[in-house]
């Protein structure tokens, strides 16, 4: 709470506020009575009614973007929101609305950057004002809520974004690229692992091309990513599973409790595929122990996915003290963080990624099969009429581009790993609705197909950089398996955005960008299993072939008996007896009989590309 001297100077500013903006002067008994008695804050619905009323009111209004997971969020609402002061400038002269970023997809991509809370401040003509970051402390908020009131001439113009010239190029240019690369070396701590300086966590996109440049050959940075895995083990809570969402100390000692999905998934991928990689058992038994978190404390009864689990158990007991708890202590209190039941079509797409990743590591069908249940489940229950997907059950807006982006991601994934026609069919159809309701006008791809209100900050639709390079990425893999010039474009389209000198002139990590450049300018390693669906040895051969520690590899099974292949672009010969046909950097190997030849012709095929590439 607020000292004796803070209290004084709250006071004096809730008193200036009141002569501002009160049509007569309040008689010092009405002061009083207003002190005594603090109004809660009324939180308004996120619609065009609420820009309406501040225009006529001529209110500002605070946004208060949250996620239930968030520690800090329940923080601000406990000591700011919940302030007697904060609550009477808000009462005279603001309108105030607080959101579910995982419920807003839109929302939750246009003020990403500025973390959770997010507190963003409009005008009355529903303009930006004011941007915050994370938590607000009682005293910075009410400085800030009375200047934007009192002195709106002494609040600093907000930066406006750069308009973005697309590139005339399907492909960055190598300064591009040397300045996207660039930040690994700068941002890496020698000290502790990881990259970056004040919060720790495995940055998928970072972590994914680390990976890429070790299996090529780059000993430092096999050494670099490898104490970075090794770090970020200390994540994994060791009881119940599952990986908390960051560190706020650089030596990874000091997580944040949250275990949402995106964080999971992510680290499911990437520790099985280290494994591959580097034949560590430490990394399988992460992947492991985060995948049957997922499917013991977030998998519903129907088969879907929940959102996440909540830092804390509530207000009085914090993550830091229950996660200290053993299994039987935290059982025997009855309680534990709370787990957000709704069931998102995008969290699901993910969640089907970290199973399938699974899969390709283990072998083992539980995975797949569910995987396969999952699909299922949404398809049926957030399915829209053209092939797209809903986000919740009831979406306040959409459809949003993140939900098909990651259902197609997921299918095209699930064709890989079961052969089954159906689902390659099923992602080209999402990337058919991508095209059609998201395409921006001159490149890239918009949040949502319908702005989130009609106010003036949402006139312009928004490109975000993340979702177009993994559109990029998903529709280049779609063109390369399925066919078809149209994938092709829409990768395309995407890259011309990410390119402009205006994106990739932020000084922030985008090694996705430079993942899906490389993507483009060269085929995937292929591989075609021929035999029919039940051969044992054509499901080695398959299972060989998903295990192959390639991030850009493309895999086909192929029954004979059922007709051409869905994109037949290579013609394989009659045989009589299940096999695997490899090809790679321009060259295809002869029928390979046993996972071993299979293993070993790709390596070597590999292996000639890092030669070529070098001269």
């Amino acid at each position: 709470m607020a000292t004796l001297p803070q209290r004084r100077k709250y006071v004096g500013l809730w008193a200036l506020i009141l002569v501002l903006i009160s049509p007569m002067p309040l008689a010092s008994s009405e002061l009083a009575s207003k002190e005594a008695a603090p109004p809660q804050v009324h939180w308004r619905k996120w619609n065009d009614k609420l820009f309406r009323d501040a225009k006529e009111t001529k209110r500002y209004i605070v946004l208060d973007l949250n996620a239930r997971w968030c520690h800090w969020c329940h923080f601000m609402e406990k000591r700011t929101y919940a302030h007697p002061d904060i609550r009477r400038i808000i009462d005279a002269g603001y309108l105030a609305v607080r959101v579910d970023q995982d419920a807003n997809p839109d929302l939750a991509s246009r003020y990403g950057d500025w973390g959770w809370p997010a507190t963003i401040i409009f005008d009355p003509n529903g303009k930006e004002v004011a941007k915050l970051q994370g938590f607000q402390r009682p005293s910075r908020m009410l400085s800030i809520l009375y200047t934007i009131l009192a002195h709106p001439e002494r609040v600093p113009k907000l930066a406006q974004a750069p308009d973005v010239t697309p590139s005339s190029k399907d492909f960055l240019s190598k300064e591009q690229r040397q300045r996207l690369v660039s930040l690994l070396d700068v941002t890496y701590d020698k000290e502790h692992a990881g990259w970056g300086r004040r919060l720790k966590f495995m940055q998928p996109e970072v972590v994914e091309f680390a990976l890429e440049q070790a299996r090529t050959g780059d000993a430092q940075m096999k050494t670099r990513v490898r104490r970075t895995l090794d770090a970020a083990l200390t994540l994994i809570d060791p009881i119940w599973g599952g990986v908390y969402q960051y560190s706020h100390q650089r030596d990874w000692s000091a997580p944040h409790f949250e275990k949402i999905m995106a964080s999971q998934v992510s680290s499911i991928t990437l520790y099985a595929r280290a494994y591959g990689q580097f034949g560590d058992a430490r990394y399988l038994a992460a992947a492991q122990n985060i995948g049957r978190y997922l499917q013991k404390r977030l998998r519903s009864p129907e088969g879907a996915f929940y959102t996440s689990q909540d830092a804390d158990v509530d207000h009085d007991l914090l993550g830091e003290d229950f996660y200290k708890l053993d299994d039987k202590a935290r059982r025997a209190l009855g309680r534990a963080p709370p787990i957000d039941t709704n069931i998102y079509a995008r969290e699901n797409g993910w969640a089907v990624t970290g199973l399938l990743a699974l899969h390709a590591a283990t072998g083992e069908a539980k995975y797949r099969e569910a995987a396969r249940r999952t699909l299922n489940w949404i398809v049926a229950n957030r399915g829209l009429p053209g092939a797209g997907f809903s986000h919740g059950a009831h979406d306040r807006g959409g459809p949003y581009l993140s939900d098909t982006l990651a259902m197609g991601q997921a299918m095209l994934g699930f064709y890989m790993s079961s052969g089954e026609a159906s689902w390659l069919k099923r992602a080209a159809d999402a990337a058919d609705f991508l095209a059609k309701n998201f395409k921006n006008t001159e490149a890239g791809f918009i949040t949502t197909k319908a702005p989130a209100v009609g106010a003036q900050s949402f006139a312009k639709p928004f490109v975000n950089i993340e979702e177009n390079i993994r559109l990029a990425r998903f529709a280049n893999m779609l063109h390369r398996t399925h066919g078809g010039k149209r994938f092709r474009d829409l990768a395309s389209h995407a890259m011309r955005y990410l390119g402009s000198d205006a994106v990739t002139s932020q000084r922030r990590f985008m090694l996705g960008t430079v993942l899906a450049d490389n993507e483009l300018a060269i085929e995937p390693a292929h591989i075609t299993i021929v035999g029919k669906p039940n051969d044992r040895v054509a499901n080695t051969l398959h299972h060989a072939a998903l295990a192959l520690t390639i991030g850009y590899k493309r895999v086909d099974r192929w029954d004979p008996a059922g007709g051409l292949m869905p994109n037949p672009d290579v013609s394989y010969p009659p045989m009589d007896r299940a096999a695997a046909f490899a090809c790679a950097n321009q060259i295809c190997s002869l029928p390979l009989f046993n996972a071993k030849d299979l293993t070993a012709t790709v390596a070597k095929m590999m292996a000639q590309r890092r030669r070529r590439n070098k001269l």
